[in-house]
């Protein structure tokens, strides 16, 4: 079979099976086994697709996954998150100051929690209420919390980085280090929409917001757990003491202590964040073997390298292709989740983009720039309908996305910053070289 045959078939079969109400896992396994069966015997086709499945997981690097996911759900169930939201709203006394907080506190789980989703119900279980209940406007309010839940999947240790860079075979060091400066110019932009929404609309946010001050020990239990995991996560991997699967079990440890010590977890709490990183692991787990099956079967048949060489053909320019790709990744965005884009669609694109002579190290960054856009835009923006769900009812799903837009101006924003600057995003991994 030809390339463009075995390409067009495998896309129309997945796209089908996902139609027809498939999950995303088991539709990339199904469309990958008859062209593997045209690769091999069925009876050999089984057995290697169990080895691939299976396989995938030996790989020491993707322990820091289920870790990761972990050490998010622990802070999601203790007291530790919503603390830190409660002293960067309650410490600091200006007009919007808890729209400014829960900026803060996004961007603080995101350097402890790589999850986009989990930060914005983690803070945003917290901070909504609050942010309703002292009259802010419910765009704003749904819309700084959906958007500031992204700052975790830039800010180190990010997941998405993480698979792009099993996908890609790039350093992961790099990748996280990389998204530093750029996540905490993303927090500065969030906060300069928040400023100008204040103008623009000055009944969305209260005059004046009374609360409750914190003692010196509540603020020292608040900011030293934070602190403390961050410093052993960064300080391990970019100091060259331990990999990142490795800082990632010592850091997923110290929170368990932390939590229970400091953050009033209880046994409850610890069962609810065990079984909630397994359902999520079942799933990332089943989808990565599955996208791993899916890729060998495009890398056999070099669906990858035809279309890169055809598509370099049309003589397009580098930034023309990047056009393209990003265009194309905000319209997939509004239909798959940021995790499945990556395994069904990335093993194709970052070849391409290597061949337009981009930096693959800064095409993460940007790549991940653009699903935190996915994850903001409908119908399938799982941050919109998080944030909708802990609202109980008082935020509608319209008022939701009408919140977010101009936070996706402001991603928009920092990509563009990003093309323009690529050292935005390269400068400092090369100075920790």
């Amino acid at each position: 079979m030809e390339w463009y045959e075995v390409g067009a078939g495998l896309l129309g079969l997945l796209v089908l099976l996902i139609a027809m109400g498939l999950p995303i896992p088991f539709a990339l396994a199904a469309a990958s086994l008859p062209f593997l069966w045209q690769i091999q015997s069925f009876q050999t086709s089984l057995v290697s697709s169990q080895l691939k499945l299976w396989g995938v997981w030996i790989n020491y690097i993707l322990l820091a996954v289920p870790l990761f996911v972990f050490l998010g759900e622990l802070i999601g169930r203790s007291n530790i998150g919503p603390r830190l939201y409660q002293f960067l709203h309650q410490g600091v006394r200006v007009r919007g100051s808890a729209a400014y907080g829960s900026i803060g506190a996004c961007a603080g789980f995101g350097a402890v929690s790589g999850s986009s989703m989990v930060g914005s119900l983690t803070i945003g279980g917290v901070a909504l209420p609050e942010m309703l209940r002292l009259g802010y406007g419910k765009e704003l309010s749904s819309g700084v919390l959906a958007a500031g839940g992204t700052l975790s999947v830039l800010l180190p240790p990010s997941l998405i980085l993480l698979f792009y860079g099993i996908v890609t075979d790039q350093s992961i060091g790099d990748l996280f280090i990389a998204g530093v400066v750029p996540g905490l110019i993303l927090a500065t932009l969030f906060s300069v929409v928040v400023m100008i929404w204040g103008i623009l609309h000055p009944d969305d946010i209260p005059d004046s917001e009374q609360a409750a001050r914190m003692t010196l020990f509540q603020i020292g239990a608040t900011i030293g757990p934070i602190a403390l995991i961050g410093l052993v996560i960064t300080v391990a991997i970019y100091g060259g003491i331990a990999t990142p699967t490795e800082a990632a079990a010592v850091a997923a440890l110290l929170t368990v202590a932390l939590a229970f010590g400091v953050g009033g977890l209880r046994w409850e709490g610890f069962k609810e964040a065990l079984f909630s990183t397994m359902r999520t692991m079942g799933y990332l787990g089943l989808l990565l073997s599955a996208g791993t099956l899916f890729g060998f079967v495009l890398t056999y048949y070099r669906v990858p390298q035809e279309f890169t060489e055809l598509f370099l053909s049309f003589d397009l320019s580098p930034y023309t292709v990047l056009a393209i790709v990003l265009l194309f990744y905000i319209l997939l965005g509004m239909f798959l989740e940021p995790v499945s884009m990556t395994f069904i669609t990335l093993p194709t694109i970052f070849p391409l983009m290597a061949a337009a002579g981009f930096d693959l190290i800064w095409f993460g960054v940007v790549y991940t720039v653009t699903m935190e856009i996915a994850v903001l835009t409908p119908p399938v923006g799982l941050n919109l309908y998080v944030i909708q769900g802990i609202s109980r009812g008082q935020v509608g799903i319209g008022q939701v996305i009408r919140g977010c837009l101009p936070f996706i101006a402001a991603l928009v924003v920092l990509i563009g910053l990003l093309v323009a600057f690529p050292q935005i995003a390269l400068w400092l991994p090369e100075q920790m070289q």
